[in-house]
């Protein structure tokens, strides 16, 4: 099993949603956080006032799939999540040693 762990920009979340359900994934979470990379942040202006913003909004995607299905999960994220500008994120693949459905108590792919 691998965790796939992918941070994309905020409005591409629904259509990268739709695409991986779409290539049989079953579940995902999602956390709004904020965070820089190449792009170091970017400044605003507010009421004439020109302010410098450190982090910029991101979605931070995590899915636990079979390690079969993970180079078509990072795939579809990348194809459907990309931009072709800075700051379109990352994708990090890691092992999973174990997983466990806590109603049913299945363990491993049962679980997911």
């Amino acid at each position: 099993m691998k965790l796939i762990i992918a941070t994309i920009k905020p409005f591409k979340l629904e259509e990268v949603r739709e695409a991986l359900t779409e290539s049989g994934v079953r579940g995902m979470m999602v956390t709004e956080i904020k965070g820089f990379g190449s792009q170091s942040g970017h400044t605003e202006i507010y009421r004439g006032a020109e302010y410098a913003v450190n982090f910029v909004p991101k979605i931070k995607l995590e899915l636990v799939v079979s390690a079969t299905m993970a180079e078509q999960v990072v795939e579809t994220i990348t194809r459907t999540a990309k931009t072709g500008k800075i700051g379109d994120g990352k994708i990090f693949v890691l092992d999973v040693e174990q997983a466990m459905r806590v109603r049913t108590g299945e363990i491993d792919e049962d679980a997911l």
